[in-house]
């Protein structure tokens, strides 16, 4: 994929490092005291362990990873170096757990079918994972989750979202979305004009879409998380909803767009043998993806995501960047020695860190270890100029 620099019409820079190790650790962002820094965030996502489809460089699996499915190893580092980098937030994109199983009532009160149900299931999952994050939150970073697909959606219902996992999500991170004083406490500023409460009816959906999809303000930076699998219109975005808060924002002063969520609204089409029908996120519906785009295009907001476990930046349409993080640890969807459009790249544990200066100038610096886990390293740059 060809990625052009468009400096003249949209301020918009590519810095693009494709190889060079620079440190053993995580590179430490650089300082600069003319523009301060005034928020860093990163993001990433994807971290569930597959039982059986695993990556082959990550198996055989340990015991603790066939039970508790998570790929620990790669996603410990992750969070030690978004720590190191002094990140002050992390909005990680979903699928932090195997799930796709019905969350709902065991079949039965016996101790066997308890702790065999998938409620039990759903309930050690996010344990693990919420242990794995929260030194990280006693470290100066405030973790902030979005629903994934593994999350929302029963694979025996057809790979749909059911009510019962949208239920578990809310029991299981709703003291994250968003707890104020926590935030204040390791941010350092305010999360204000939160907005968590239950938007479905914007868009037309029937279940309770309350810390699924919300939104909030730090200082003049706007974030939206947006659940791109709600029951009854799975892999469709709520555009409506996102328009209105959007133009909410930006009547309050927003002067940064950043919208979340799991499906990338454009496939990464990463090598020969994927074509552009082989749709995995929001452009399986291109009507209702157009729709939701058309707005992140609007406002110049940057959408982050997940689902393809790949790192990718993209301008798919005119100025917006999607930046792609689905790279916390599942298995990748390139496979070991398969021709890709970046083989430095497509097959590295990554995430974006995310530098909002006084100016308004927005950096994002892409870092990244291989599969072998080696040293780490800057993938990209990106320049957002405003």
């Amino acid at each position: 994929m060809t990625f052009r620099t468009r400096a003249l019409t949209t301020g918009l820079l590519l810095d693009s490092i494709a190889s060079g190790l620079l440190a053993a650790q995580a590179p430490k962002p650089a300082v600069t005291r003319a523009d301060p820094v005034v928020l860093r965030f990163a993001t990433v996502g994807d971290s569930r362990q597959d039982p059986v489809n695993f990556d082959p460089t990550a198996g055989p699996l340990s015991a603790q990873d066939r039970i508790w499915l998570q790929n620990s190893k790669a996603l410990s580092r992750i969070l030690r170096e978004v720590a190191a980098q002094r990140n002050q937030v992390l909005f990680f994109n979903g699928d932090m757990i195997m799930g796709y199983g019905v969350a709902g009532p065991a079949a039965s009160n016996s101790v066997d079918d308890v702790l065999g149900s998938d409620l039990m299931a759903f309930n050690r999952q996010y344990g693990f994972w919420r242990g794995m994050v929260a030194t990280l939150m006693e470290e100066g970073t405030y973790v902030v989750p979005v629903p994934g697909n593994h999350e929302v959606q029963s694979k025996a219902a057809g790979k749909k979202a059911v009510v019962e996992n949208e239920n578990a999500w809310r029991a299981n991170m709703g003291d994250l979305i968003v707890d104020t004083q926590r935030f204040k406490a390791i941010v350092g500023q305010d999360a204000r004009h939160i907005n968590t409460q239950n938007n479905a009816a914007a868009d037309g959906l029937a279940s309770d879409q309350s810390e699924l999809t919300y939104s909030f303000d730090v200082a003049d930076s706007h974030f939206a998380v947006v659940n791109t699998d709600p029951v009854g219109n799975d892999g469709v975005a709520p555009a409506q909803w996102l328009a209105s808060d959007m133009e909410s924002a930006r009547v309050r002063g927003a002067r940064h767009f950043f919208v979340f969520g799991h499906k990338p609204a454009f496939t990464y089409v990463y090598s020969a043998k994927v074509k552009k029908s082989d749709a995995v996120g929001l452009d399986k519906s291109p009507t209702q993806r157009d729709t939701f785009w058309n707005t992140i295009e609007q406002y110049g907001a940057t959408y982050f995501c997940g689902h393809e476990h790949m790192f990718n930046l993209m301008q798919p349409r005119g100025a917006a960047w999607q930046v792609l993080v689905g790279t916390g640890g599942s298995p990748w969807d390139a496979k070991p020695g398969e021709k890709t459009l970046h083989p430095t790249s497509d097959r590295a544990y990554a995430w974006a860190s995310v530098a909002v200066h006084r100016s308004g100038k927005v950096d994002i610096t892409a870092y990244g270890f291989s599969d072998t886990f080696g040293a780490t390293r800057v993938i990209q740059r990106l320049h957002l100029a405003h």
